[in-house]
């Protein structure tokens, strides 16, 4: 099997661009997801050395800190109209699922190099299921999407082929097990407008405590999510 199955052979790499994907957004500034903050010193410094490596082929700009995704909300709203827009009663029933399931902290291996077709990525190591065992959580066991669990390095700039980059990625130097504990995960935000821009930890899930602690004023008024 291949060292990088997501990038096909003979084939060419996706294309990121550095715009305003106002069609997307449609004036909504803020977007929402779930994630494992990751932005440690032994983490930063692996993805920095992974982005030196890869020099040439990245887009730039890309400022978004190490992390892991879990689940995507969407856009924030008091009264949801479109399929990408939520309001506090999911957020209510994404917590009371993840009490409910007596999820508990849990311990994840950061890897080496690897690459998706439109990003370079960090892979990891799911040790005890607990990335799985949350997800379902936050998805309310709807979610079938594939899923593999990583940390961004950046986003490609061209439709490389992918024949010159598989040998970039597996020239990597080899990297140590980083073995990391999970006790918390955050709700983050993003502006829209910027394709690569830095995360806001709005509120944090303690998984040891089972409850959910507001950065600031709460986004939506609720007394289960306080």
């Amino acid at each position: 099997m291949s060292a990088h199955p997501h990038l096909r052979a003979e084939g060419f790499c996706i294309r990121n661009v550095d715009r305003d994907f106002v069609e997307w957004h449609r004036g909504r500034l803020r977007y929402m997801l779930w994630a494992i903050d990751v932005d440690l010193p032994a983490v930063q410094s692996r993805v920095a050395a992974a982005q030196s490596h890869l020099d040439g082929l990245l887009l730039g700009g890309y400022a978004r800190q190490p992390h892991i995704s879990l689940a995507l909300c969407g856009f924030p709203g008091a009264q949801p109209l479109l399929p990408d827009e939520f309001d506090g009663s999911l957020l209510e029933q994404q917590v009371a699922s993840l009490q409910q399931a007596q999820t508990a902290p849990f311990d994840i291996t950061v890897g080496g190099l690897l690459s998706f077709g439109s990003a370079p990525y960090l892979g990891l190591t799911d040790n005890s299921g607990g990335i799985a065992k949350i997800r379902f959580c936050l998805s309310l066991g709807n979610d079938t999407r594939a899923y593999i669990p990583h940390v961004t390095v950046g986003l490609y700039a061209d439709a490389w082929p992918t024949d010159s980059v598989r040998p970039r990625l597996t020239d990597f130097a080899p990297c140590p097990a980083l073995n990391l504990k999970v006790a918390r995960i955050g709700l983050f935000a993003y502006d829209a407008p910027s394709i690569g821009g830095r995360l806001d930890c709005l509120a944090t899930y303690d998984l040891e405590e089972k409850r959910l602690s507001w950065h600031g004023v709460p986004l939506f008024e609720s007394e289960y999510l306080t």
